[in-house]
């Protein structure tokens, strides 16, 4: 998509020479925001670039950082990005605009403004009031529905009428790095009573999440042309989800402790302008598919067209060095509701949502095996399991198993740019 943005132009070089080079995640047009920490301080707010990273606290106080209006620059002044979310797209746009200026080839080099990636500790980008996971790939939502439901319509009557979701648990989502442990729940035997005892059917589910901006006051709608506006940035998400608890308790009020325990989310999140160049019209629609009521009915390109890869590697296979194995590999273009979407029906009822709160994709599934966005659909309940090269199977996670999600957006005529990883190992239940 077009657009005049001049923190966009792909031809931008940045004095931070890791910002050039081919393939980084985070050249001069990324931009993302994160929260770290280091042996000099405490939380503060960062934006990656290349192979390092810029101490905004710090920027700001020398007044390297040029036209910020007051509230931006103790926004950007906080331990986490709430406040600055909550500022809106006018705020965004200028601190986009002073960053890029400060990094941006011909300028003043402050290379002492930049501390290396590796030598930083990265914390939750915010304080997260509140989380829904959606569930919006219309393929994903067909395979589970095919596999659970063999003889009826694998949809559900009201799934292209609306993009239906769950309110998930802010408390248990950590960023990317830390340790999951396998979930205790109530099992359901097929010969017998219901059990209690570690999950045995433990699961990755390759989502996005997106964080809300100023938000709504309560009794409030969002509408569909200012939802993007609203929208700060994406972060990678990864659902952690214990399938054998899941299956037992979801009917009659669906997901719980299945999903309660952890989601995992990347670091850095990429904002709304630095996706702006990967936005598609959309989503489409099949023959036969219901019309949108008016206040879902997308006004601007609204599709996100992000690619996301899962990676997996045994603790066997670490310690023998063998390369991670890809598991899946699918784009954010294949939802069926867009995140805009989400925000207007989330909202539509009234619901107050605040700087910071969280939206999760659902998972990113596709029309191919591959593209299949976790373990459940891709050995299909178990039955096709994948080989790894340390000589084992997986049909659903084992202890030691790290999972890495990475992302990345490509489009003609912008630089590509990615959201970084988002990693976990799965620890045994105790």
């Amino acid at each position: 998509m077009s657009t005049p943005d001049p923190t966009l132009n792909p031809d931008l070089q940045s004095w931070v020479e890791s910002a050039n080079v081919e393939g980084t995640d985070f050249p001069l047009q990324n931009l993302p925001y994160g929260i770290f920490s280091s042996s000099q301080g405490s939380d503060r707010i960062g934006v990656a670039i290349g192979d390092m990273v810029l101490d905004v606290h710090q920027a700001i106080e020398e007044l390297a950082l040029q036209d910020l209006p007051p509230e931006t620059a103790c926004a950007l002044s906080s331990s986490s990005l709430n406040q600055f979310m909550g500022l809106g797209s006018r705020s965004w746009r200028s601190a986009r605009r002073s960053i890029s200026s400060l990094l941006t080839s011909g300028a003043d080099p402050h290379p002492h403004l930049l501390l290396p990636r590796e030598s930083i500790s990265m914390k939750m980008p915010a304080a997260v009031g509140d989380y829904t996971d959606f569930y919006a790939s219309r393929h994903h939502a067909t395979n589970v529905g095919r596999m659970f439901r063999p003889d009826g319509e694998p949809l559900l009557p009201n799934y292209l009428n609306l993009p239906v979701g769950y309110h998930g648990r802010a408390s248990t989502l950590v960023v990317s790095g830390t340790n999951v442990k396998r979930p205790m729940g109530q099992l359901k035997p097929d010969d017998g009573p219901p059990v209690f005892g570690p999950c045995r059917l433990l699961d990755y589910e390759m989502e996005f999440g997106a964080f809300v901006g100023a938000g709504n006051p309560h009794g409030h709608r969002i509408e569909m042309a200012s939802a993007m506006d609203q929208l700060f940035g994406l972060v990678i998400l990864n659902d952690w989800s214990a399938r054998d608890v899941q299956k037992w308790e979801y009917q009659p009020l669906g997901p719980f402790n299945a999903k309660n325990f952890a989601s995992s989310i990347s670091p850095w999140v990429v904002t709304m302008e630095a996706l702006s160049p990967f936005r598609k019209s959309g989503p489409d629609r099949e023959p036969g598919d219901p019309d949108m009521l008016d206040y879902l009915v997308p006004v601007t390109d609204d599709v996100l067209d992000v690619t996301c890869e899962v990676h997996i590697a045994s603790s066997q296979m670490r310690e023998k060095g063998q390369s991670p194995v890809l598991l899946s590999k699918g784009t954010l273009a294949d939802l069926t509701w867009t995140f805009t979407q989400m925000l207007a029906h989330h909202t539509s009822t009234g619901c107050a949502m605040r700087p910071g709160d969280l939206l999760g994709s659902g998972t990113v599934s596709g029309t191919g095996k591959e593209s299949r966005g976790c373990l459940l659909e891709l050995t299909w309940r178990g039955t096709e399991p994948v080989e790894l090269p340390d000589g084992t199977q997986r049909k659903f996670l084992l202890d030691g198993d790290e999972l890495t999600m990475s992302a990345y957006c490509e489009a003609e005529g912008a630089r590509r740019i990615g959201l970084g990883t988002c990693t976990g190992v799965i620890q045994p239940a105790s």
